[in-house]
């Protein structure tokens, strides 16, 4: 990670929903526009990194038959582990990209709201890690907010751009709101239909 640990170390230091995944109409209307977003109903591994405290995590738990969760901050972590206790085929655990990406294939990777804390050369790293393990029918997740974030060495319109640039899949969802940007790109060209899968 290229902001340092101390950054979220103080964003959870006072408050377990520093983003206000919770409460915020904004957040919970992204979390289902996102959900609605994965062109298939049921996944068999799916990686979320940067989970924060897991909201978007319950929703991506009751879509799959294996979720491994990660973040940074050992906080957002345990809070991680409690919001997921009713999910038994959830897993958090705690990790730093690109240096800590798992083992194994996914069939769903959902990189939401991190790209922008990974310089390009980072965030590249991650990109093909991620086209390095996703299954041959999965699917790539982004999501990321459009306005400058201090701090941060990336915006989240480069980060999207730096996944268009570098890897060779195939675009299935494109979204743009004033606020945010949602893309759904797939190994092989994929789209909803009748059989949930892609074809």
């Amino acid at each position: 990670m290229s902001v340092p640990a101390h950054y979220f170390e103080q964003l959870f230091k006072h408050d377990d929903d520093p983003w206000a995944f919770r409460s915020r109409w904004y957040e919970k209307r992204k979390r289902q526009l996102l959900l609605a977003s994965l062109p298939r109903q049921r996944y068999q591994r799916v990686f979320e990194p940067a989970c924060a405290n897991g909201e978007l995590s319950a929703g991506l738990a009751e879509r799959c038959e294996y979720l491994l969760c990660q973040d940074l901050n050992a906080k957002a972590v345990t809070l991680a582990t409690e919001r997921l206790r009713p999910w038994p085929n959830a897993r958090v655990a705690q990790g730093s990209l690109p240096g800590d990406w798992p083992d194994g294939e996914f069939d769903l990777i959902v990189l939401s709201e991190i790209g922008y804390y990974l310089d390009p050369a980072a965030w590249r790293h991650v990109l093909q890690l991620a086209a390095a393990s996703l299954a041959a029918d999965g699917a790539l997740l982004l999501c990321h907010w459009l306005h400058p974030i201090e701090g941060c060495p990336q915006t989240g319109r480069q980060v999207h751009q730096l996944l268009a640039e570098r890897l060779a899949l195939h675009r299935s969802l494109y979204h743009e709101e004033t606020d945010f940007l949602l893309e759904c790109w797939c190994a092989q060209p994929c789209a909803l239909d009748l059989n949930e899968a892609c074809l």
